[in-house]
């Protein structure tokens, strides 16, 4: 087999109609558009999911979903990415100065996921029951300040 003698297979390409060859050959003069109206001229068409006048699927199915604005400023940190930081007082500072969590975020809740392999000081920051659980197992503390309570 070599690429010059390859060919599509029987009768899966149809040959293009050729179109307006005169009134005898079923397809010349109007060559298919009908008469007038705004299918019959070059360049006309219609815009996508328009249905004739018919309201649209697109309008008759309900919206869903939405994108919370709060979303944007709040993260999650797992256990075990706490790891990774030699402090051992864990602050919002410390996670956004070693790049853990973006600027712009707000709040931060830590999570169990993983495993905590030191003993760690979590300031300031939201924590799950089984995280704060974890921390504490290990030697470590959770203060959470007035405002976050």
């Amino acid at each position: 087999m070599h690429l010059n003698t390859l060919s599509p297979a029987d009768g899966s390409r149809q040959t293009k109609l050729r179109v307006g060859r005169g009134v005898g050959c079923g397809k010349g003069k109007t060559c298919g558009r009908g008469h007038k109206g705004a299918l019959a001229r070059s360049g006309s068409g219609r815009r996508q999911g328009f249905e004739g006048g018919q309201m649209p699927l697109q309008r008759r199915l309900p919206k869903y979903g939405f994108s919370s604005r709060k979303g944007a400023f709040y993260q999650e940190i797992r256990l075990s990415t706490l790891n990774k930081l030699e402090e051992a007082d864990v602050d919002m500072a410390l996670l956004k100065k070693s790049q853990l969590v973006p600027v712009q975020t707000k709040t931060v809740k830590i999570i169990l996921s993983g495993e905590i392999t030191r003993a760690i000081n979590v300031k300031g920051l939201r924590v799950t029951a089984g995280a704060k659980k974890a921390i504490e197992a290990k030697g470590g503390s959770v203060t959470v300040e007035a405002s976050e309570a």
